[in-house]
């Protein structure tokens, strides 16, 4: 028999060996049978390096190196594999019935949310993002909110302590998305048509309809002639969309600093109105803050209370069950 045939039987039969022991002490026979330095295959093989050549001496030693570390490398591995703790198969009762493994299901604010984004991109609005910790410029004097706006009292934001931006000024959790709305215009050139959604953050007394951190979706609309009937057509639309075509939407006179005019939007779904939110044309000082003239494009905003739209669907009465993580609750959605 030639080397190269004896190598790969002992290549072979070693590896064979290895991977059908099963126990601590079946690996070790294997390895005192190919591996033992007094007795066994191992030895068997030397004896082929004294039968070839000379010249062939050097070649011949280092394959048979190679195949030694290769069968110590395998039967080292086998050993850590056998020394891990197995169950054994009498531990398992096959005749128990199987466990039912429970999935995790979407919060039904991420549902809203979810299903808010697929309508207004059926509208054609897309979604932008934007940070929750913001500056004051962003949060308030881009907004059209002056100093002395009871907005701005810090008894009515979260300011955060010792925190501020590069210039040097406080910074805070956002109190509305309408910030990222500013950030989107003040780096792309009309036409717009976006929506912000995320958490906003107002230190107001927690009850059944009040939470110190909510969700806002905020949409806007700027272009060369954006009309008021535009936003109350998309309102509408949007309305009936989430909630059915029995859904009415109507305006009622009100006051923001970014917006001019400005409306409060209450829905009528079934016997009650509810109010869900603010809107109106974007006032030109925002406009202007962010590069536009509103001599050339006009547009308009609105804001709507994502926790509202949730609870008057799925008949929630008190807004803290959204926060409870009480699986009770969220199982039925």
């Amino acid at each position: 028999m030639d080397y190269q045939t004896a190598f790969a039987e002992y290549e072979t039969a070693a590896i064979q060996a290895i991977n059908d022991s099963q126990n601590p002490e079946a690996i070790e026979a294997v390895r005192i049978e190919f591996l033992g330095k007094k007795k066994g295959r191992l030895k068997d093989l030397q004896s082929v390096l004294g039968k070839v050549k000379p010249e062939e001496r050097p070649i011949v030693g280092k394959q048979f190196n190679e195949i030694k570390n290769k069968v110590s490398a395998a039967l080292d591995a086998r050993v850590k594999e056998l020394k891990k703790p197995q169950k054994a198969l009498s531990q398992i009762d096959v005749t128990l019935p199987g466990t039912t493994v429970e999935v995790g299901k979407v919060h039904p604010l991420i549902q809203t949310i979810d299903e808010f984004k697929d309508i207004m991109g059926r509208f054609g609005f897309s979604v932008v993002d934007g940070p929750e910790i913001e500056d004051e410029h962003h949060n308030f004097k881009a907004l059209n909110i002056p100093e002395a706006h009871p907005a701005r009292d810090p008894l009515d934001n979260f300011y955060l302590a010792a925190a501020e931006t590069a210039s040097g000024g406080p910074v805070l959790l956002r109190s509305q998305t309408s910030t990222v709305q500013i950030r989107v215009m003040e780096k792309t050139k009309p036409p717009i048509r976006i929506v912000s959604i995320g958490r906003v953050y107002r230190p107001d007394t927690i009850d059944a309809t009040h939470s110190c951190m909510f969700h806002q979706m905020e949409g806007l609309m700027i272009g060369d002639d954006v009309t008021m009937a535009q936003l109350k057509t998309v309102l509408s639309m949007f309305a009936k969309t989430y909630l059915g075509d029995d859904v009415q939407v109507r305006f009622r006179p009100s006051f923001f600093p970014f917006t001019e005019p400005s409306v409060e939007v209450d829905m009528l779904w079934g016997d009650d109105w509810l109010e869900i939110g603010g809107a109106g044309m974007v006032d030109p000082n925002v406009l202007r803050t962010v590069g536009y003239d509103p001599e050339e494009v006009s547009g308009f905003a609105f804001g709507l209370g994502i926790e509202r739209f949730c609870m008057k669907r799925h008949e929630i009465t008190d807004i803290r069950r959204f926060y409870e993580n009480d699986i009770r609750f969220l199982k039925q959605f």
